[in-house]
């Protein structure tokens, strides 16, 4: 049997009993980094055969682990906190099981955007966790306009030296929303931080964060899913000048009139 085993995400305290109890009766651990995944074990005193299962090499690690499963071992897969799979290895590992007929299964724990989630207060009925955005401009914008007129909270994750970047492109894409930025989650310097995307992040950045995001309002102007080219256009064609179109478009979409205005320079 391989086991998906959850770690704390901070506080060594956050961990099951089950998680416990099952990472000291396999036979092999399969970690991201041995030597931070051997602080935890050693502070609950588990000594096993530790090997590797990083991004740059779950395909091979995968094979390995599936022959130790043939050979009727017990296989434990940690990441370095939370959930394997989310926004860690895990998920080629799980398709390479499955195709294999290898059985496993979840011993789940902490996890980082859920606490986070809650620690905004923003509406969680319904939210999309989106996770870490590419690090192209370009590309981090692609993404984002996927997600735009969602009318639901959207959970991201973001290194230090990412997040200003990050909510930079989110209040280009979205416009005005509201916003929190949430770290150190579990430690003693846990902080949820409730700002406007208009406003950015103030402070040092340190620590991973968790930035969670309110969705687009139900109601909001269905031009907005249009470019923000098309948009201007709509206006200039119901007979608005194209500074008057700019402004509206501007108001609808929540951002500056010199931002929207690069949209409707060869219009």
């Amino acid at each position: 049997m391989v086991y998906m085993v959850a770690t704390p995400i901070g506080n060594l305290k956050d961990i099951t009993f089950r998680a416990v109890e099952t990472l000291r009766e396999v036979d092999e651990i399969y970690c991201e980094d041995t030597r931070h995944s051997l602080k935890l074990l050693s502070a609950y005193d588990i000594k096993k055969p530790l090997f590797s299962c990083h991004k740059f090499n779950e395909r091979s690690a995968a094979e390995k682990i599936i022959a130790s499963a043939k050979e009727g071992k017990n296989i434990a897969v940690i990441s370095d906190a939370g959930m394997p799979v989310i926004s860690d290895p895990g998920n080629i590992l799980c398709g390479e099981l499955k195709n294999a007929g290898i059985e496993y299964t979840v011993v789940p724990g902490a996890n980082a955007f859920l606490s986070a989630l809650i620690l905004s207060a923003l509406p969680a009925e319904r939210f999309a966790f989106i996770g870490f955005l590419p690090d192209k401009a370009g590309e981090k914008k692609t993404v984002l306009e996927k997600y735009k007129n969602l009318d639901m909270t959207l959970c991201f994750h973001s290194a230090p030296q990412d997040v200003d970047r990050d909510i930079s492109a989110m209040y280009s894409v979205f416009g005005e929303r509201k916003a929190c930025a949430v770290r150190e989650i579990t430690k003693l310097h846990e902080e949820a931080i409730t700002f406007n995307l208009s406003q950015g992040l103030s402070g040092e950045k340190r620590g991973e964060f968790v930035l969670v995001v309110e969705g687009a309002k139900q109601g909001d102007n269905p031009l907005c899913a249009l470019s923000e080219k098309e948009h201007i256009a709509r206006y200039m064609s119901e007979g608005m000048d194209k500074k008057e179109a700019v402004k509206q478009a501007a108001k609808d979409r929540g951002i500056s009139k010199s931002e929207m205005y690069k949209f409707s320079i060869d219009l």
